[in-house]
């Protein structure tokens, strides 16, 4: 009986097929401008519909988290919509109200109270001029600057924004309160005070978390129609009717009274134009102003900035953000924002991440997402005011939650003791103090373990650190060697990327790290991010030197000093998989290898960035003329930053002896021919062929030439696959990519594939 082996519904990708973007097998130029809006116009709309119906819940939610009106938030990502995208570096990304800012709008009204009423007005204040200084910013083009903040720094910086944001909502998702502003003391009422908490609130609270949860591990695909946020919202109105929050009372429950009423509901004006709200300069003059500017604005920037560079990676046409260009147009667009009276805009990746994965191709799928946000809010305006508050809490719990949950520590600690040293530093000074002495604190605490672990002098080692001798030679017409010394950590960074860049493409690249004496992780993710790059151009970069380190964490970018090298020893798998190899024939290397130029070519790695391969076999089928495969297990990524999950799985690629069409095949499910029509609104329906009938009802086949297809898809294929468990198979015309699932296969697994690979491409030949 045949099962379904390629599960993606077991994962966090069970929205793949509904989410992916159409598939591209034509890589061509996108057009900008006009050109681009008229070519790309269906795409960017059926993209934008998806971005509007997640970012209308979050863009209300960050508000009131931030303790901000909650069109503040509709304000913002309307004007991120509509206005950034007339002006900004960016190719695809979504601009809009983001969580980062949560934590700086809280403490700045709680600095700026004096009690007038007129407290965010004073922060709308320091929003305009947090905008205008990102705009000079981006003018003097130093948006390169944000490049020297470490990452692990930044990662606690945002830990303890998701620990900010977590100890504010609990209480509103819990329908307790808390008066201390004290972070911490907030997360010890809120355990304090469970047995007071409204079982009310909770319950509505309680079944969006569950939805939250399980919604993306639901098979059902009727589920997938609205993302998780809407889900949420939609099913707390039965519940508020259910206990009539229209009417301030009471209800019992075993035997306690608890309240219930209208204040536990949103409260949006009935006319937009209501929302509008002005800024106060009267507090320009004082120290709590301009600690709030000048937070906004490395909040903002750095975000923005990292936000960029994540989405390049995912972007399928693989283009190139203009940083300084990009960080101009979000401050224009805040600075607007500000005097409307909406929140600050940065591009979110979550957003962003969403636009790219439904197939949007330009910059105007930004603006139609920010004008259908407000035909939304126009429209569903009285449907919104019987929405509780506490819907909106649970999905804010459940971000921050994520932003600082055990699996985000426990990553940290897997690049290194040192590195969870300066992520901790980081997250308690900022939960302590604010988000300023936090971020200049952790990367005074990363310097300073430097310093120590170098085992040098100071002057010695700033020596090292601003006179390295790094150099870039050339060997010969398109060789290069870049030979990398001294002290190589984040303050290296700046003069690192301007030597790269010296580099032609499509060259051969060696990359000597020997004589460094320490090797940061910021500078190791440098280096293989334009490892990566520089292949995509038909360069070739070798990396050594690596060997003479030592590294206090088995993980591929941990901080290396300049000791000694310890030999890795071979886990259990490993040694199955060795021994089944050397059973074979099979040639095995266990090795991280960070050539993945063989798998970047296939559409199911476009908006997912590969990370390394590892644990490789190779070999070749005797009986088809010596055909090349490999099989390895790969790291990709989906999504960045706070929405990214890592991946670990085992494919195979088949090096095929011909052309053949491109192609991707997969199971289909039920709902899936619900979604042909958008698929064929964009231009990429299902293939079916109407001499298979029970072929085209089982498998979703995607590719550029029908009548090429059908006559590859012979009766002897066609049967065969029909006969066994589904395999994830795609062409890029010269090689096969097959997987079965998400997951590191079993040695059996391994050879199952093998068997399979080899029967199909016995048949295809």
């Amino acid at each position: 009986m045949k099962t379904c082996a390629f599960r993606l519904w077991d994962f966090k990708m069970v929205h793949l097929r509904l989410l992916k973007m159409p598939l591209q097998y034509n890589k061509k130029e996108i057009q900008t401008g006009i050109k681009g809006l008229t070519q790309n116009w269906r795409a960017d709309l059926m993209a934008a519909i998806s971005v509007a119906l997640i970012a209308l819940p979050l863009s209300l939610g960050i508000a009131l988290a931030a303790g901000a009106p909650a069109m503040s938030g509709i304000i913002s990502a309307v004007v991120g919509g509509v206005v950034t995208t007339l002006y900004r570096g960016g190719h695809i990304s979504v601009n809009g109200p983001a969580k980062g800012v949560i934590a700086v709008i809280l403490l700045g009204i709680a600095l700026m109270d004096d009690g007038t009423g007129q407290a965010f007005n004073y922060i709308l204040a320091a929003i305009v001029v947090s905008g205008g200084l990102q705009v000079l910013l981006g003018l003097l083009k130093l948006g390169r600057f944000a490049d020297i903040f470490h990452s692990s720094v930044i990662h606690g910086l945002l830990a303890a924004i998701g620990i900010i944001i977590f100890a504010k909502q609990i209480h509103v998702a819990l329908g307790s309160h808390a008066e201390s502003s004290s972070i911490v003391q907030n997360l010890i009422d809120a355990v304090v005070q469970l047995p007071n908490a409204n079982p009310f609130v909770v319950i509505i609270s309680l079944s969006g978390l569950l939805l939250t949860l399980f919604h993306s591990k639901i098979s059902y695909k009727l589920f997938h129609i609205l993302p998780t946020p809407m889900w949420v919202i939609a099913l707390s109105i039965p519940l508020v009717y259910a206990f009539n929050f229209f009417d301030e009372h009471t209800l019992s429950f075993f035997g306690k009274a608890y309240e219930v009423g209208p204040s536990l509901l949103l409260d949006i004006p009935d006319n937009i134009m209501d929302s509008i709200m002005h800024p106060n300069f009267s507090k320009i003059g004082t120290l709590d102003f301009w600690t709030i500017v000048f937070s906004l604005l490395m909040i903002t920037s750095i975000e923005s900035l990292a936000i960029a560079k994540a989405v390049d990676k995912i972007d399928p046409y693989k283009r190139k953000t203009n940083l300084n260009k990009d960080l101009t147009g979000i401050g224009l667009s805040t600075m607007l924002a500000g005097f409307l009276g909406g929140l600050p805009i940065i591009a979110v990746i979550i957003r962003s991440t969403v636009n790219i994965n439904n197939g949007a191709r330009t910059k105007w799928s930004n603006m139609y997402q920010g004008i259908i946000l407000l035909l939304f809010i126009v429209l569903m305006g009285p449907i919104l005011k019987q929405v509780p508050l506490c819907a909106f809490a649970i999905l804010l719990v459940y971000t921050g939650y994520k932003l600082a949950s055990p699996a985000v520590f426990k990553e940290v600690y897997s690049q290194g003791i040192e590195q969870l040293i300066f992520f901790l530093g980081t997250l308690v000074l900022t939960l302590y103090t604010n988000l300023l002495i936090g971020l200049f604190g952790g990367l005074l605490l990363a310097l300073g373990c430097h310093i120590l672990l170098a085992r040098l002098p100071v002057t010695v080692f700033f020596g090292m650190l601003f006179k390295s001798g790094t150099k870039l030679l050339q060997k010969n017409t398109n060789s290069f060697e870049l030979r990398i010394k001294g002290v190589a950590n984040f303050l290296s960074i700046l003069n690192l990327k301007n030597i790269i860049k010296e580099i032609p493409v499509g060259s051969d690249v060696k990359i000597n790290v020997s004589n460094t004496r320490i090797l940061d992780l910021t500078v190791q993710e440098l280096l293989y991010n334009f490892k990566k790059d520089h292949a995509r151009t038909g360069g070739k970069v070798r990396i050594t030197g690596m060997e003479y380190h030592i590294s206090s964490a088995p993980h591929k970018l941990a901080f290396k000093s300049l000791l000694a090298h310890i030999p890795v020893q071979l886990s259990p798998r490993q040694l199955r998989i060795k021994k089944l190899s050397v059973k074979n024939n099979w040639l095995y290397r266990q090795e991280v290898e960070w050539d993945i130029s063989s798998l970047q070519d296939f559409d199911f790695f476009e908006t997912r960035p590969l990370e390394y391969k590892e644990n490789v076999i190779s070999g070749t089928f005797p009986d088809c003329d010596n055909m090349r495969w490999e099989i390895s297990d790969i790291t990709f990524d989906e999504g960045a930053l706070s929405a990214k999950e890592v991946f670990h799985t085992t494919v195979e690629v088949i090096h095929l002896n011909k052309e053949i069409p491109l192609f991707v095949l997969e199971q289909e499910g039920f709902f899936d021919k619900i979604f042909e029509r958008v698929m064929a609104f964009r231009g990429q329906a299902d293939i079916d062929f109407p001499q298979y009938p029970e072929f085209s009802k089982n498998f979703l086949l995607r590719g550029e030439n029908k009548s090429q297809l059908a006559t590859f898809f012979t009766a002897p294929v066609v049967e065969f696959l029909l006969s066994k468990e589904v395999y994830h198979i795609e062409s890029n015309g010269s090689s096969l990519l097959i997987f079965r699932s998400l997951r590191v296969a079993r040695t059996e697994d391994i050879e199952q594939m093998i068997l399979f690979s080899k029967d199909f491409v016995k048949l295809i030949e």
